[in-house]
């Protein structure tokens, strides 16, 4: 049976513009192209799990504008269920600008309509809630609107995965009702006021969020993988895949769409773990974000590919 997923978060249009590097402070490079993407981290993550065949619905919102209507029709493309996005009457759409040289990206987040995603936006969703295996939430929205779809997914007894990203301190009341986050190196660096990652701070860092009554952290670390605890256990490593880079912009939200699709589907958390970075290895072969989300075939070929 497909897992049933509700997405919780951000719609955006990313303007990415690549380059062969950064500019200094003060510096202009000319740029190599310029391209209109669909994206936002929740239509990311919502598209990676769709793909790979969760039954997913998105709740977010647009503005009336061509980005907003682009943006749901891609979703569609993607079979995500648009029929709770919400359409705001004189307001832009989000949009991320993404600049990106040969080996990383740096992004810009405007919000626009995604700051019109409300407490009762959420409310009017229940529904949709209280029939998912899992809810999946990002911090692209009104941090209020995070804290009460948690407290109503929990409400409904729902597992609540937490991409905390953009990076930034939460408090203590959200933190314990999250029963997966997932952080990059840089987000649990800013979620524990750690000063500088290595691999000592990391398992420090995430000792300090089980101290916050968070269940199950998981680190995630690029091409290395990702590092695991659960409250009263050992620390375990799940390696990356090495794999041709393109692009890295979705390979986050696909890890997280991976995640929520392998345990909505029954996986334990470990094979969760090892099938979310395939998903992301495959992600980061392709340019763009939702454009690079794997299927599901895609996975298995490649699981087929690794086991020879």
């Amino acid at each position: 049976m497909r897992p049933k997923i509700t997405v919780i978060g951000s719609l955006n249009m990313d303007l990415v513009v690549q380059s062969c590097r950064f500019p200094t402070s003060g510096e202009t490079v000319l740029g190599e192209s310029l391209k209109y993407l669909p994206g936002g981290k929740g239509a990311n993550q919502a598209v990676a799990a769709s793909r790979l065949g969760a039954d997913v619905t998105l709740i977010g919102a647009v503005g009336d504008d061509i980005y907003g209507e682009k943006l749901i029709d891609m979703l569609k493309e993607n079979k995500v269920n648009t029929a709770r996005i919400k359409i705001v009457p004189g307001e832009s759409s989000g949009v991320a600008i993404i600049f990106l040289d040969k080996e990383d990206n740096r992004i810009t987040v405007i919000q626009g309509a995604n700051a019109q995603c409300k407490k009762e936006d959420i409310d009017n969703n229940q529904d949709i809630i209280s029939e998912s295996d899992l809810v999946l939430i990002q911090l692209e929205i009104p941090l209020e609107t995070v804290q009460h779809a948690v407290q109503l997914a929990k409400k409904y007894k729902k597992t609540v995965i937490l991409n905390p990203a953009p990076a930034r301190k939460l408090p203590d009341e959200l933190l314990r009702q999250i029963d997966i986050i997932t952080p990059n190196e840089t987000e649990l660096k800013v979620l524990t006021a750690t000063n500088k990652v290595n691999t000592e701070t990391l398992k420090y860092s995430i000792d300090r969020l089980l101290e916050h009554d968070v269940q199950h952290v998981v680190a995630t670390m690029g091409e290395k993988g990702a590092l695991y605890k659960a409250k009263h256990q050992e620390i375990k490593s799940y390696p990356g895949y090495h794999v041709n880079v393109v692009d890295t912009t979705g390979a986050g939200d696909s890890f997280n769409g991976g995640l929520a699709f392998a345990l909505g589907s029954g996986l334990p958390i470990s094979d969760a773990l090892t099938f979310a970075n395939k998903v992301a290895a495959l992600s980061v072969g392709k340019f763009g974000a939702q454009s690079s989300m794997p299927h599901i075939d895609d996975v298995l070929k490649f699981e087929a590919i690794e086991n020879i």
